[in-house]
């Protein structure tokens, strides 16, 4: 809103008037996120009739196009995906408009997922700018920055797309004149916050064009031209004018460059360069029809960034942790809450719940999700009242979501609607609930889980049922918050996309749960510890013997039982200490990370508590910084599961689940958990892009900086191996991870700094995050053939651990759950994809554009679209393939899906129409420009995937298919 005041409504409101004056000038715009605001707050009508005649003659172009520009490092791909389809959905539902290219200029380094989403959503081309210097200045020299990328190995050629990389002037226009002290090309100078200046008069407002120094002008935009062209093959040169912020004043920008413009033209004879106005589709266009053939890039990405040889942009994968983790529970949530809703839509077509209101509902979630994917969002990378706008909408739209779904659960049960059965629904994460009380739990995939959900309540002595009454093992236990709650775990069985009602009673004698005993062990001095003899005791479940020494109170080893391979393996916490002053050296930022030694340990003294129990044992590990500390600054809670007869267990078992608490940190300390092996991994590191597919990261030496060089994000998965044993890490936030020593892997946990870097005050951004974050790490150890079939399911499984929602019961109410919702019951069809597919969207968007995009443009023509409804009939489906080709004999193999058949407990399935990854294109008229390599010298358009025969589609290693679904009005 504040940027929105200070200069981006000026934007839309000086750009648009000024191109209606000059049918020679275009503009690009980007994000939705301020377009929207603008369009719905400020725009008049006459300006949006405008609007749609400069996209109608392409003088104005929506590049991207979606809510913001995401960053790719930290980010998960379903929510890269969402932001994308919330700026399409908007763009196409109210101009017909469909981005086909991209401007990715400002995330810090470039992932492969990236190209493979653009191609999927019907893009020619893509464009990025910040990647490695010393790689920039490489493919400069040698007329590289051009190349087809094949982002995934296994999609390849199908979904390749061309990728231009900004040259080392990268999106701002050059504003060093060599005939004035004054910047050039910014007439308009640099926006004011808060507020605009009152005269009009703004800081660094260039020289303005002129006679005297129009000649000085042109020789100095030619002069950079020509050394830009240099480094392409084609003599096409796109010389982006504009930066941060710009454009404010549109007036005095086009008027001055309209001189230059023409200027040059008229003597290009002498410069021997011709100028024009262009949006970026001009400029592949050019590039295109040149006709030649290009270099192909295989999958790998190009992360870390550096600037400089002290410059890494690895700091970020992990500053703000808890937003990072926050923005995951929401975008996790937000899944839940689609396919929830769309079910209760497609079954309960006389419910009372007003769809609109709760399309409102969730859309105030989508949007916050999508936000929050920006660049300087997700990333940490903004000052602290920004991010506290992130995390209140964040939260809004997660209070919506969640009384949304109470509501649904609430109509469903047909409940008196001032009845106690639902006298209250908590909309916390985990209420304190007395007992007598009923927890429902969903399940948000498509598959059947097993697993365990952990409620608080106030006593032990408490009985769990299901709702026919049976038993239900569970267990509690002291809680690790507070004496006086304790924790609950229930082990839930629940089929895909269904819940579960569970009442918690008090003791009735019947059945108890197993109790958690606690067994504390004395707090080790480890400055004392023996290290030659050793007090080893073992922790045992049907997966694996986790090992501890009493000695040091420290973790030892883990076999793996199935195979009786033996891993030695501790762990310990670190801190990177870091420079806050900018004249003694480089500093860590929340962007940087710039460690002045090696990584010191913390803690003197850990103490051990363990809590052992039939059904899960947890070990308490807290790290004191002597001895005699009050406070332990650091805790490791580590969960072995054991599941009784009867139950499939095997997810569970091979878990070994760690929650860390870590902080309030030291100013400039960065925190990391050292997880040390004898695997011989020769310092090879995996880590995902995206929760999409792996990168390879092998150890590199620099002469400088070389442990933040050797960061990598990671945003669900990593692992080392050797030829035998692999440990996978499978992440529920973003963190930094690197391996800086054989059979080494260390994750930042939490970073708090402080510098005086002038352009980080002024701008707040100094991470002096003084919180306490608790994320949770699950480990899986294993041969490679055991940890390929568990990992994608098990980092699905954490990504989106099942909802639990909170009610009381009223006196003496047996739960009843109504037919259809009984799991045992025949009517139950729950919606179930094999182990090598995800479900990846079931959701109602509630878009008012026809997919058929004639009679689309033709109602926008003619003004009809704006008196459309929402359209709750189209199901927006899309399933993803987990594997790549031949990572796997078996999970890798291509899956034949009856579309018919896996949505049958939704209706019965009347039409189904594949569209492009946002949903704007029928992908049979989707038609992607085809550019030339050696490996296809042919030019020819790019046609989709092969068309779907009665409902039945064939899902390859690697691909996201994206229908609507129409069902059978009921």
């Amino acid at each position: 809103q504040e940027s929105m005041h200070a200069y981006a409504t000026n934007v839309y409101t000086t750009v648009v008037e000024e191109l209606m004056k000059g049918k020679q000038r275009k503009f690009i715009a980007v994000e939705q996120e301020f377009f929207r605001l603008w369009w719905d707050m400020v725009a008049t009508d006459s300006q949006k009739q405008q609007v749609h005649q400069l996209l109608q003659e392409g003088r104005l172009e929506f590049v991207i196009g979606g809510q913001v520009m995401h960053d790719e490092a930290v980010t998960l791909i379903d929510d890269q995906i969402l932001q994308l389809t919330e700026g399409h959905g908007f763009l196409y539902e109210t101009f017909g408009f469909r981005p086909q290219f991209s401007w990715h200029v400002d995330p810090f380094g470039a992932s492969a997922t990236t190209p493979t989403l653009f191609a999927l959503a019907g893009f020619n081309a893509h464009l990025i700018s910040r990647i490695d210097y010393d790689l920039k200045a490489d493919m400069q020299k040698n007329k590289k920055l051009q190349f087809v990328w094949q982002g995934s190995p296994s999609l390849s050629e199908r979904q390749e797309i061309f990728t231009h990389v900004m040259d080392q002037y990268s999106y701002c226009t050059p504003s060093q004149l060599p005939f004035s002290n004054r910047s050039g090309f910014f007439w308009n100078g640099f926006a004011t916050f808060p507020d605009p200046p009152k005269d009009g008069v703004y800081p660094n407002m260039s020289l303005p064009v002129t006679d005297a120094n129009l000649h000085l002008y042109a020789q100095t935009m030619v002069a950079n031209i020509k050394e830009r062209a240099a480094w392409f093959r084609t003599g096409d040169v796109l010389w982006p004018w504009g930066c941060d912020k710009q454009f404010f004043n549109a007036s005095v920008q086009y008027s001055n460059m309209d001189l230059l413009v023409d200027y040059i033209n008229k003597h290009s004879g002498e410069f021997g360069v011709t100028v024009q106005y262009a949006t970026v589709s001009d400029y592949f266009q050019a590039v295109y029809s040149r006709n030649l053939t290009w270099e192909t890039r295989d999958s790998q990405d190009f992360l870390p960034y550096s600037t400089e040889p002290f410059q890494a942009w690895t700091g970020f994968y992990t500053s703000r942790s808890t937003l990072k983790g926050i923005a995951r529970r929401a975008s996790s949530l937000l899944y839940a809450g689609e396919s929830f809703f769309t079910q209760y839509v497609r079954k309960h077509p006389e419910g009372s719940i007003c769809k609109c209101k709760a399309l409102k509902q969730l859309q105030s979630l989508r949007w916050a999700v999508s936000e929050v994917q920006h660049h300087d969002g997700i990333t940490g990378t903004e000052s602290p009242k920004v991010k506290d706008m992130y995390m209140n909408n964040l939260m809004y739209g997660m209070l919506n979501v969640k009384k949304l779904m109470a509501s649904i659960i609430f109509d469903i049960n047909n409940a008196k609607k001032n009845g106690e059965v639902y006298s209250s629904v908590y909309t916390k994460d985990s209420g304190k609930p007395d007992v007598d009380q009923y927890v429902v739990v969903y399940n948000p995939l498509a598959w059947n889980v097993t697993t365990f959900v952990m409620v608080s309540v106030s006593s032990e002595a408490i009985s769990v049922y299901d709702e026919l009454g049976r038993s239900v093992p569970a267990q509690v236990q002291s809680s690790v918050e507070s004496p006086s709650t304790y924790d609950l775990y229930i082990l839930v069985a629940i089929s895909g996309l269904s819940y579960r009602k569970y009442s918690i009673k008090p003791l009735d004698g019947k059945q108890s749960p197993f109790i958690g005993r606690s067994i504390k062990y004395k707090r080790r001095d480890l400055t004392r510890a023996d290290h030659q003899s050793q007090q080893l005791f073992p922790v045992v479940n049907n997966c694996y013997q986790i090992v501890f020494d009493q000695n040091t109170n420290l973790m030892h080893s883990i076999t793996e039982r199935e195979t009786n391979q033996t891993v030695q393996f501790t762990q310990e916490f670190l801190e990177y200490h870091v420079n806050g002053d900018t004249m003694k050296g480089p500093i860590s930022d929340n962007y940087l990370f710039a460690p002045n030694a090696s990584a010191v340990p913390v803690s003197k003294a850990v103490g051990l508590e363990v809590m052992s129990g039939s059904l899960m044992t947890e070990i308490r590990q807290y790290f004191y910084s002597n001895v005699t500390s009050q406070d332990y600054i650091y805790a490791v809670y580590t969960r072995l599961y054991s599941v009784p007869e009867g139950y499939d267990g095997k997810l569970l078992c091979h878990r070994i689940e760690q929650e860390y608490s870590v902080g309030p940190l030291e100013l400039n300390r960065e925190a990391i958990l050292r997880t040390s092996t004898n695997l011989n991994t020769r310092q090879l590191l995996y880590t995902d892009n995206n929760g999409y597919q792996m990168q390879k990261r092998p150890f590199k030496a620099y002469v400088n900086n070389t442990v933040a060089r050797n960061y990598y994000p990671m945003v669900q998965t990593a692992y080392i191996e050797d030829d035998a044993t692999r440990l996978m890490l499978l992440a529920e936030r973003a963190h930094g991870v690197s391996s800086q020593g054989n059979g080494q892997v260390e994750v930042m946990l939490h970073r708090r700094l402080w510098n005086n870097l002038q352009w980080d005050l002024d701008n707040n951004l100094t991470l002096n995050d003084s919180s306490v974050v608790r994320p949770v790490i699950w480990l899986i150890l294993g041969t490679k053939a055991v940890t390929n079939t568990l990992y994608r399911t098990s980092g699905l499984a954490l990504e989106h651990r099942p909802v639990v929602m909170f009610g009381a019961l009223s006196g003496g109410d047996k739960p009843k759950l109504p037919r259809g919702l009984q799991q045992n019951s025949v009517h139950d069809s729950p919606v179930t994809v094999p182990p090598n597919l995800h479900l990846q969207t079931l959701s109602i968007p509630g878009w008012k554009y026809s997919s058929n995009h004639a009679e689309q443009v033709h109602s926008i023509h003619v003004g009809k679209q704006k008196q459309r409804d929402a359209d709750f009939s189209r199901v927006l489906l899309r399933i993803r393939h987990l594997y790549e080709a031949g990572e796997d004999p078996v999970l890798s193999q291509p899956v034949m899906v009856d579309l018919k058949s896996l949505l049958k407990g939704l209706g019965s399935v009347t039409a189904v129409e594949e569209r492009s990854l946002t949903g704007t294109w029928d992908v049979n008229t989707l038609e992607r420009w085809k550019w030339k390599t050696a490996q296809y010298p042919g030019k020819r358009f790019f046609n989709s995937t092969e068309a779907s025969e009665d409902y039945i589609v064939t899902v390859h290693p690697k691909e996201i298919r994206t229908f609507f679904v129409y069902f059978q009005v009921q």
